[in-house]
């Protein structure tokens, strides 16, 4: 599926950074994306975040969703894990690996009271004031809506890939 990588041409990667994301949908079928600036590039990507040290997968991903939300979620069927490489966007020394799961709200009622916004990257002036901050706003997406072109880092586009086969 994927192309043979020549990693003669990339730096030795000094660690793993293991990111864990998911997929939650609401009874519409939208998919809910989070709108991030982070030292002044602007992304979209999955909710979710990095592994910590004593921490599965599974709870990492229920614990990034609150902060990340303010969601209680439950961790459904996992979906996919990196299985080439990929060097980390924002450290050039780091490895990522990447896992999916579904998401599922554990009061569905709270999606309606969950703070999102409907145009993409709609930050306050003072959220991209500092360049070198970081910052979020979560967006839903219509299913019909969601594309490659919807995320912005590579392994979320194969999961969007296999979510729409």
């Amino acid at each position: 599926m994927n192309q043979p990588i020549d990693f003669s041409n990339l730096p030795a990667p000094i660690k793993f950074t293991i990111r864990v994301y998911g997929i939650l949908l609401d009874a519409d079928k939208r998919i809910l994306v989070s709108d991030e600036f982070i030292r002044g590039n602007y992304f979209t990507k999955f909710p979710g975040g990095g592994l910590e040290l004593g921490e599965g997968t599974r709870a990492c991903l229920q614990r990034e969703f609150k902060e990340e939300t303010g969601l209680d979620v439950t961790i459904g069927e996992h979906i996919y894990t990196t299985d080439y490489y990929q060097q980390s966007a924002f450290n050039f020394n780091d490895q990522i690996i990447s896992i999916y799961y579904y998401a599922y709200p554990v009061n569905p009622n709270d999606l309606a009271i969950l703070p999102t916004k409907t145009k993409h990257f709609d930050f306050t002036t003072e959220q991209t004031a500092n360049p070198q901050g970081q910052a979020e706003v979560l967006r839903w997406v219509e299913w019909n809506d969601l594309s490659e072109a919807t995320v912005h880092l590579p392994i979320d586009k194969i999961v969007v890939k296999l979510l729409k086969q």
